[in-house]
């Protein structure tokens, strides 16, 4: 009886000391519950705080606490921490995701506006802003915020119980491409396979949808009316 008891004395150490460890860049996660999401999040927020000494860490938040706006709770979160800290937060019911740090300057060790930007690329947002630009401050507004890592990803449809799955490829990704920048400017390498390139292969797909679509468009289109310069004299349907 007393090694039973003392074995699940040990099992429970175990795993405080599991959970303790796997939420220190992971911060907060009410969303994912993936262990191995968890496990790559904090072998990369540990190696960055490592050699760079900043701490990047990431909440998955259900909901965030009414009465309160995303970036009142992110500084209040922040306030605890002394050392150099950015916060990459998720919430799912509000749809809102933001980064925000407990020092201004370290925002000038990463784009955030980059990051959090809708479009992938120069050719979607010269569509986006060829359709909802309103006046040409607006063109070139959309056009110079381009190379989104999270929302294009988070945009995206997700098969049927696969949405934590969009989450957690969306939200690593953007995780990803801070730590990238914050080691580039310290000027150090990331290793366990966190190269430059890991975090496109996801965004290609998202690319190659909607170049996709466009291509789609453009031959439905010619199709149209090529075969309207063949029936000139017939009556046809607004579509």
């Amino acid at each position: 009886m007393k090694t039973l008891t003392r074995g699940l004395y040990v099992l429970t150490l175990i795993l405080f000391f599991q959970t303790h460890l796997f939420a220190e860049y992971l911060y907060k996660d009410e969303v994912i519950h993936n262990p191995k999401f968890s496990e790559e999040v904090e072998a990369l927020g540990s190696e960055l705080y490592k050699k760079t000494g900043i701490s990047l860490k990431l909440l998955m938040l259900r909901e965030i606490p009414k009465d309160t706006t995303m970036y009142e709770y992110e500084k209040k979160i922040l306030s605890q921490f002394k050392t150099p800290t950015i916060l990459l937060t998720f919430s799912e019911m509000n749809s809102q995701v933001d980064i925000e740090a407990n020092d201004k300057s370290l925002y000038k060790y990463f784009d955030k506006k980059q990051v959090l930007s809708p479009v992938t690329s120069y050719v979607q947002a010269f569509m986006m802003a060829a359709f909802y630009a309103k006046s040409w401050d607006d063109f070139f507004s959309i056009m110079n915020n381009t190379g989104g890592t999270i929302l294009p990803l988070l945009g995206g449809k997700a098969k049927k119980g696969r949405i934590t799955g969009k989450y957690s490829a969306a939200m690593f990704n953007g995780y990803l491409d801070i730590a990238q920048q914050i080691a580039k400017a310290k000027g150090v390498e990331l290793g366990h396979g966190f190269d430059s390139d890991a975090n496109q292969t996801s965004l290609f797909y998202v690319k190659l949808v909607f170049y996709g679509f466009i291509l789609y468009g453009i031959v439905m289109l010619f199709k149209r009316r090529m075969y309207k310069m063949r029936h000139k004299n017939e009556n046809f349907r607004k579509w």
